[in-house]
């Protein structure tokens, strides 16, 4: 049976092995520092960061994925959106059509929200076809990034 729970500190044994896998697939298209991911997971697993939500994506009880979630405000849509940060599932676990259920699961759990976005690598062929049997479509902005201290 699959699940979908929230993530927890004690999840870190069973979620980072995920995520270092997931940053170093062709879903990431540069190197993050192992630093950042650990406190991305701390700052996921902490209920006083409004912002990041992370879910164990469970089959029969075992962690078999995760996601990241977080939200914004979209001048775009004129309202909130929820931002995909991040999901992975283990290779046994892809094709199960477990993806549709967490997508599901956004749906149901922010029905206020105008808009679902996310990023996805080209060569990340799968996720594509996932996403575009949900209704996802491309957007062609190219993304920048400003990064480091943002106060010089």
């Amino acid at each position: 049976m699959f699940e979908i729970r929230p993530m927890t500190a004690a999840d870190r044994d069973a979620v980072m092995p995920m995520v270092e896998t997931f940053y170093h697939s062709p879903a990431v298209e540069h190197e993050v520092d192992p630093a950042v991911l650990e406190r991305t997971f701390r700052a996921a697993v902490d209920p006083d960061e409004p912002l990041l939500r992370g879910l164990v994506l469970a089959e029969d009880g075992q962690a078999v994925g995760y996601a990241y979630v977080t939200e914004c405000y979209s001048g775009e849509v004129g309202g909130r959106c929820v931002f995909f940060e991040e999901m992975y599932f283990t290779p046994q676990c892809r094709g199960k059509g477990y993806g549709t259920q967490v997508f599901r699961w956004i749906k149901e759990n922010y029905p206020n929200h105008l808009r679902v976005r996310l990023e996805v690598t080209d060569s990340n062929r799968d996720a594509i076809r996932l996403y575009e049997r949900l209704g996802f479509r491309f957007l062609e902005y190219k993304q920048m990034v400003l990064e480091g201290d943002l106060q010089a």
